[in-house]
């Protein structure tokens, strides 16, 4: 269990940490100096066998307060400590919304200073402090009476947290392993180090690992949890890594940075739809007011943009979108705080609920059902309940929602998500990477499309043997990644919906037939081109020599190719069938006598110029018959044309 203190400045949080634990937080020569904590400091007592306890001191004062921030990241429990002399202050009441904000629900009061007031100022500090947790997280929080002075009060604050440390069942480790980094730091003769909460996930010695936003991958070279070394860490655990890689250099690594398991492939984003609450004290905020963003350890600028509206009241929800000055990384259900742009006041916090927003549509009413529903099942502690934004998703998208981008943002990978998505009445499709996830309604309505569009092409090219797949993809689904269309398209066949024909797609018994003109056209061509088959007469000489028009010509042969009567070895040459096929017998000929093809002979087989022989071998090549090496050519695919 990891503690976190919380409270104003000199309210003796320090020092109530050095008396639980016998560790002195403060490391710093100026915190020494000065009195105060600057940092998060780090306490790991020696406790017994079972328990674990780690306690994250933070800094009170308001200057301090992203400091506050990026060790509260994380924490499982916190220890609010309020003087009794002075009783509640700012600080106080900030740090509270604070931990609010970012859904810590279990945690322990001290009432420090106890020596120095009498009973009368006792109750009314425990006043002021009831008043000021009720309606939050921390209402039933135990409260206690210490002196860090003489001790008293503090052995019953430690038995409160020994056993709730003891109490704490240790939750199955959810999704990749995340960790949002707080300190940074180099050894001598160990290299760099960085630590954190493990926020997710679990990692070991000797695990690759990817920094974010930079993008450098790294091994574990050493590791320790809760300050002891370690051959493994998981969610919950302060975990220090010592990282080797190359790029992994302590200048190029931050707080806020964030280390992530090396399968967990989330891209740097700078856009993160969320669910966001102003707090009761707030002023009301504006769309696009500028921010200051805490996310994990991350402080950075950014803007607000609300996508229910043009202004949000105090005490008041509504779904928005951060837009970053600077990269960061998320994923659903991760807490935020925001701050005015001075950085004087905390003004709400929420939920992160979509990392990859698209640029168009977000306001549109099926998104916003959707990122309501991520923000209702995101409301409590991971595993979530998936069964309804699923529904959403698959709702919101009939050409297909990303599999592979949406796993990213839950943290799990495609294949813990598919089975969800098939319980929330889904079909899965993918292919070569393409992951996409269908309502059974959707995929019904694509398979019924494509028929349909087919169909409709035959009606107006009887003549086609069928459609060209990528054709097909480009009418029927132009939204749907071609290996999916071809999986699709698979399926179809499969089940005898659909036909197949080389590259065409036809309905089953389709036969094309050229129309009544055309056909009369190709009765007269035919004989023209079967007089010299293998240097047939080029397009235009068969128009001139016809009297016909050039470009109805080139129609009724291109029609003709299409039906496999013809092929169009160039641009202006298209052979008879059998003759390209007698050809082909003479290339293959060629190459059993001399073991390759050369143009020479292969012209002098068929009896043609040199330049129209090197035009055929071209044409074998691009059908894949043939293959060139150099000068020479081999057959490839002896099946062909067999």
């Amino acid at each position: 269990m990891i503690v976190g203190t919380a409270g104003h400045v000199d309210h003796g949080k320090t020092a109530l940490i050095q008396r639980l634990t016998g560790i002195d937080t403060d490391r710093l020569k100026e915190e020494k100096a000065r009195g105060l904590t600057i940092e998060a400091g780090f306490a790991y007592p020696e406790v017994e066998t079972g328990i674990e306890l780690g306690f994250v001191d933070v800094p009170g004062h308001h200057r301090f307060l992203h400091n506050m921030l990026a060790g509260s990241a994380g924490i499982d429990t916190a220890l609010l400590v309020v003087a009794a002399d002075d009783g509640v202050m700012p600080q106080t009441i900030e740090h509270v919304q604070i931990l609010d904000l970012l859904g810590v629900d279990r945690g322990v009061v001290a009432l420090t200073k106890i020596d120095r007031v009498d009973e009368t100022r006792r109750q009314e500090v425990r006043r002021e402090i009831i008043n000021l947790l009720a309606g939050t997280r921390l209402a039933k929080a135990p409260l206690h009476d210490v002196s860090s002075h003489s001790g008293e009060g503090v052995a019953a604050l430690r038995d409160t947290l020994w056993t709730q440390a003891a109490q704490q069942q240790a939750s199955s480790p959810y999704g990749y392993f995340r960790l949002s980094v707080d300190r940074v730091f180099a050894l001598p003769g160990a290299g760099l180090v960085v630590t954190g909460t493990a926020l997710s996930g679990c990692i070991a010695k000797g695990d690759m690992v990817r920094l974010v936003p930079n993008g450098h991958k790294a091994r574990v070279r050493q590791l320790r949890r809760q300050n002891h070394e370690s051959e493994q860490a998981r969610q919950g655990d302060r975990v220090a890594l010592n990282l080797a890689g190359a790029g992994v250099e302590r200048d190029r690594i931050n707080r806020g940075d964030w280390v992530v398991a090396d399968t967990l492939e989330t891209p740097p984003i700078k856009r993160l739809d969320i669910q966001l609450r102003l707090l009761d004290s707030a002023p009301p905020l504006k769309h696009w007011a500028p921010i200051h963003i805490h996310l994990g350890a991350a402080h950075l600028m950014g803007r607000v943009s609300l996508l229910e509206g043009q202004r949000l009241e105090p005490g008041k929800s509504m779904l928005g979108q951060l837009v970053c000055d600077s990269p960061v990384h998320a994923c659903l259900g991760d807490r935020f705080v925001i701050r005015d742009h001075g950085g004087h006041i905390t003004l709400g916090g929420g939920i992160a609920l979509d990392g990859e927003p698209p640029r168009r549509g977000q306001r549109a009413p099926g998104r916003l059902a959707w990122l309501a529903a991520l923000a209702e099942c995101a409301s409590v502690n991971p595993p979530y309940d998936l069964h309804e934004p699923l529904r959403a998703a698959l709702d919101l998208h009939p050409e297909g929602q990303n599999l592979n981008s949406m796993a990213r943002n839950l943290n799990i990978s495609v294949h813990e998500l598919t089975p969800l998505v098939e319980a929330s009445a889904g079909q899965v499709l993918a292919a070569e990477g393409e992951v996409r996830a269908f309502s059974r309604k959707a995929i019904e309505s694509l398979r019924e499309r494509i028929i349909q569009v087919v169909a409709e092409n035959h009606q107006v090219e009887p003549a086609m043997l069928g459609t060209e797949r990528e054709r097909l993809n480009r009418q029927a689904a132009p939204r749907l990644p071609a290996p999916l269309f071809r999986c699709l398209i698979k399926q179809l066949i499969e089940t005898g919906q659909l036909d197949s024909n080389g590259p065409f797609i036809s309905l089953p018994g389709h036969r094309a037939a050229l129309k009544e003109p055309d056909e009369a056209l190709w009765q007269r061509l035919e004989p023209l081109l079967a007089e010299a088959p293998f240097q047939p007469p080029r397009v235009r000489d068969l128009a001139a020599n016809s009297g016909l028009d050039e470009q109805r010509v080139r129609q009724v042969l291109t029609a003709c190719a299409r039906l496999g009567r013809l092929y169009q070895v160039r641009k202006d040459h298209f052979y008879l069938a059998s003759a390209t096929h007698e050809m082909a017998g003479v290339a293959r000929e060629v190459m059993d006598e001399h073991g390759t093809i050369r143009v020479a002979e292969f012209r002098n087989r068929i009896g043609t110029g040199r330049k129209l022989a090197i035009h055929i071998l071209e044409f074998f090549d691009r059908i894949g018959f043939t293959r060139r090496v150099q000068d020479e050519r081999c057959i490839r695919r002896t099946a062909l044309w067999s």
